[in-house]
């Protein structure tokens, strides 16, 4: 990486994860501090007020991607971080679970996924992109893991009101960063009119192998969502309380993301991009399927952090790999369009993953809800088993 690329990197991975946290953070403790407030006493409301982010963010991608394509990167996503602080703001100020989840919707609101990606797309070469994506998808992992550990001694401390005050001036501090730290924008592929922009969607949606990856991220993060249904009452099953889950989630992102740097990179120079991928899709599948095997006989804790750390090492290549993939594939005059529809499957997997994975989990139990997991890899893998990674470029933007 150059020095610019390696400052534009840093900068957009740090704005992902102060964005990030300020998300995770509140996920551990939402249905528990929510309950609390009027109107807390029903739990499908609950489950709504905590889905509405991922809805509109689903609803708003394409427009927002579309929208950074015609007007720029930086405006889009300052306007979005402010969507996201005054939604935090809302929540901490709600005084009853309907004002909370229009906090919530609020907050999804500032889609700015589509954009923040397109933008490193636009300032890293084809040859470095896998590594920058990387940077971003190690910060989302790491400030997962971080949440499960900050989230419980934080609503101690100052509530889900204080939480969510928190992440609004989260947001506020990832507009510090976009403005004064990241680096300016390039302009010269910004499409003049509305007609062009329609083109390039039209031009995403019939593509094939873009198409294949929206499918992928919407099978993965429904399958990430859905599995998380089950397995912290098999950790709890194990001997390991709630309270200590982090024990096991923590050095199992960290290790993946050590192994993940040390494989998929220099696989990516020797030209083998589309066999990580392949693989990634493989070790996820598998971790399905041995969940299925062994859900029912009670799995010790040595061999969950072994699953889990298998499922890590494949989500995190498949986090870095896809979008480089979605930005290499898509023309440049519309990066902002096909992320846009890559971020809506990925927010839409959220949501279908969290609602079927909880109507599996509650009608099936856990091997049902991990075999249909594992099913769902098994026709991600054939659909994707034709892929092709395009050819490398040094200086192609």
């Amino acid at each position: 990486m150059t020095p610019a690329e390696r400052r534009a990197s840093a900068s957009l991975a740090l704005v992902f994860a102060l964005r990030m946290l300020g998300l995770f953070i509140v996920l551990p403790v939402f249905a528990l501090e929510a309950a609390r407030l009027p109107g807390g006493e029903d739990a499908a409301r609950v489950g709504l007020a905590m889905g509405l982010y991922g809805l509109t963010q689903a609803f708003l991608q394409i427009p927002l991607g579309l929208a950074s394509d015609r007007f720029g990167r930086k405006p889009v996503i300052v306007a979005g971080l402010l969507l996201f602080a005054l939604g935090s703001g809302l929540a901490a100020w709600a005084p009853d679970l309907t004002w909370l989840a229009i906090g919530r919707a609020v907050q999804g609101a500032g889609a700015i996924s589509a954009a923040v990606t397109a933008f490193l797309a636009d300032v890293t070469r084809d040859s470095v992109r896998t590594k920058a994506m990387a940077m971003v998808g190690a910060s989302i992992a790491l400030m997962f893991a971080l949440s499960l550990v900050l989230a419980p001694a934080l609503a101690a401390w100052v509530g889900l009101s204080g939480i969510f005050a928190l992440t609004g001036g989260l947001a506020l501090l990832a507009i510090a960063v976009v403005i004064w730290v990241a680096p300016p924008e390039p302009r010269e592929h910004r499409p003049s009119d509305m007609q062009q922009l329609r083109a390039g969607l039209a031009e995403v949606l019939r593509h094939r192998g873009l198409l294949r990856l929206n499918l992928g991220v919407f099978v993965l993060h429904a399958v990430q969502l859905a599995m998380w249904m089950a397995v912290p009452a098999l950790l709890v099953a194990a001997g390991l309380p709630k309270a200590d889950h982090a024990q096991i989630y923590l050095p199992a992102v960290v290790a993946s993301l050590l192994v993940m740097g040390g494989v998929l990179f220099p696989m990516e120079r020797r030209g083998r991009l589309r066999a990580a991928f392949l693989i990634a899709i493989t070790l996820i599948g598998a971790v399905q399927f041995a969940l299925w095997a062994l859900a029912g006989a009670s799995p010790g804790l040595w061999t969950l952090g072994l699953l889990l750390f298998v499922f890590f090492v494949g989500f995190n290549t498949l986090e870095a790999s896809q979008p480089s993939l979605v930005s290499k594939l898509a023309p440049a005059h519309a990066r902002g369009a096909a992320l846009g529809v890559y971020n809506t499957l990925q927010s839409v997997g959220f949501f279908v993953g969290g609602a079927v994975g909880g109507w599996l989990a509650r009608a099936h139990g856990a091997q049902g809800l991990f075999a249909v997991c594992a099913v769902a890899m098994l026709v991600w893998l054939v659909v994707a088993w034709p892929m092709q990674a395009p050819a490398p470029s040094a200086d192609r933007r």
